[in-house]
């Protein structure tokens, strides 16, 4: 069983169903760094984190350290915290072939975050032909990776 609790970054709150998600999960959805006379939401620490869909500037942002938004900052302490990370991409071929997000991947991988890239896990698709990918998109694959690492 889970306990789901979104984190977004400030790009995707455009997009994406804020009050849905905090009525399908039952917590709020944070995105902002709080301001300090703002109460801190409390809650346990997480038994993982699954980072999905997961951009080429998340990517390198977090293999670096940069830690410029709230969900960037989560993932960093998290990974600091020992707490199992799943970053499941959604770049296109040309970005993850550049060396910066080559050496992001096996950055993260070094410090045991598992990122679901390559042969049997997500490829990347052509450029310009994301739309045509997001039905194929292999949710469960980090789901289960992410249980398979929580039950260890």
């Amino acid at each position: 069983m889970w306990t789901v609790s979104v984190v977004l970054t400030p790009a995707a709150v455009d997009f994406v169903d804020v009050p849905t998600l905090e009525k399908l999960t039952g917590q709020p959805v944070l995105s902002q760094y709080r301001s300090p006379d703002t109460q801190r939401v409390r809650s346990a620490p997480p038994s993982a984190v699954i980072v999905a869909p997961a951009s080429y500037n998340t990517i390198c942002k977090l293999a670096l350290g940069i830690s410029d938004t709230y969900a960037l900052g989560t993932l960093a302490e998290s990974i600091g915290r020992g707490i199992p990370v799943v970053v499941l991409p959604f770049v296109n071929s040309a970005l993850a072939a550049r060396r910066p997000f080559v050496s992001a991947v096996e950055s993260l991988r070094a410090e045991n975050v598992r990122v679901l890239l390559g042969p049997g896990q997500w490829e990347p698709h052509p450029p310009g032909t994301g739309d045509q990918q997001v039905a194929t998109y292999p949710w469960a694959a980090a789901l289960d990776t992410a249980t398979a690492v929580r039950n260890r």
